[in-house]
């Protein structure tokens, strides 16, 4: 086994099998077949170190602040082992006019094969003069790099839907990056902040295939957004028992009972926080005590209503859900916990569910 990216995981004390272990967690997480573990493994050994363009927008640094804290592998296992991080104001140690001839010279040398990350949302209003770079907008930006880009990560919930800059009344006209690039291959990695892990799974994913992992209709990796918060939640059997918090500090509280009724929205929230969780799978919010607020959804800040229950069935053993919420035939009804019907709970928050929060 050799090559440029494995040469440089040795040179780190990093063993053959290591390098193997390494990637069969990461094909695990991307809940591909063990096989793909290996195949992973001599891809990403003969790889060389793709060049990686990491442009902010609107954005609050939670993105950056999130993937310093990822652990499989660390921030600077990543840049130094695994990509090249040509340009992230923030990690780099160049400022000013050598920080934009870093970019010009990585857009240059890399076209057509480098990775374009963009966390923050475009901003469009007065032509996009309410953020600026070296005094160009984002929005000028962006129309500049992402035609010579491999593919576009969009990372977080501002880039991947508008995120807080696009709530209402959106001052500064925020929309997502899919709404101005068209014609190139985009993840969405949705969350306010992501995870720091499914960054680096989709990186190796592109490296290992040559194409980003399989997106859902969201374009967000199926692995890490294909089931709700709620499908894979420690709390889930006290809510299939009906038993619930009625306060952050009553006895159901405290002997971990479901959130529901205080205003989670794990059941209509679609991420990886309950199994792969955060600072090196320490907890998550839900196991802290607090409901999801469903950050990794579109518009969730417009939705609000935070300690405000979605209007679906407290006991699942028990109440259906109408048919008229979920967009099936009138007369037919399916119980929430029947997980063959995710489809129509996705349907229901989209046709009923912000309506509901906004109550």
């Amino acid at each position: 086994m050799q090559g440029p990216l494995f040469d440089s995981f040795a040179g780190r004390g990093l063993s053959r099998r290591g390098f193997l272990k390494y990637c069969a967690t990461l094909a695990s997480l991307l809940a591909l077949p063990p096989s793909a573990g290996r195949a992973m493994a001599e891809a990403l050994a003969a790889a060389r170190r793709p060049s990686v363009i990491w442009l902010p927008f609107q954005e609050c640094t939670g993105c950056t602040e999130s993937i310093t804290r990822s652990h499989t592998p660390t921030i600077e296992g990543m840049i130094f082992d695994m990509v090249s991080l040509d340009y992230q104001e923030t990690l780099m140690a160049a400022a000013g006019h050598q920080a934009e001839q870093a970019l010009a010279k990585a857009v240059e040398d890399n076209k057509g094969k480098f990775l374009l990350i963009v966390d923050g949302s475009v901003a469009t209003g007065l032509e996009g003069a309410y953020s600026c770079i070296a005094g160009k907008t984002n929005l000028a930006l962006l129309k500049e790099l992402a035609p010579h880009a491999a593919a576009i990560v969009a990372m977080g919930s501002c880039a991947s839907y508008g995120g807080i800059p696009k709530a209402n009344p959106n001052p500064t006209g925020a929309v997502a990056v899919s709404d101005i690039v068209k014609d190139k291959p985009i993840v969405n990695i949705p969350g306010c902040p992501p995870i720091p892990v499914v960054m680096t799974a989709v990186l190796a994913h592109f490296l290992t295939f040559g194409r980003l992992p399989e997106l859902d209709r969201l374009g967000r990796p199926k692995a890490f957004y294909g089931e709700t918060i709620h499908d894979r939640c420690y709390r889930r059997p006290f809510y299939d028992q009906g038993k619930f918090a009625k306060t952050f500090d009553d006895e159901g509280a405290r002997n971990g009972w479901c959130l529901f009724e205080l205003g989670c929205k794990g059941p209509v929230t679609y991420n990886a926080c309950a199994h792969v969780k955060w600072n090196d799978h320490t907890s998550w919010p839900v196991e802290s005590g607090h409901g999801c607020l469903g950050c990794s959804e579109p518009d969730f800040w417009d939705a609000g209503s935070f300690y405000k229950a979605l209007s679906m069935p407290a006991n699942p053993l028990k109440t259906v859900v109408p048919a008229a919420a979920v967009g099936v035939a009138a007369g037919v009804a399916v119980t929430w916990y029947n997980r063959s019907h995710k489809a129509a709970a996705r349907k229901a928050h989209e046709t009923a569910g912000v309506a509901d929060l906004e109550k």
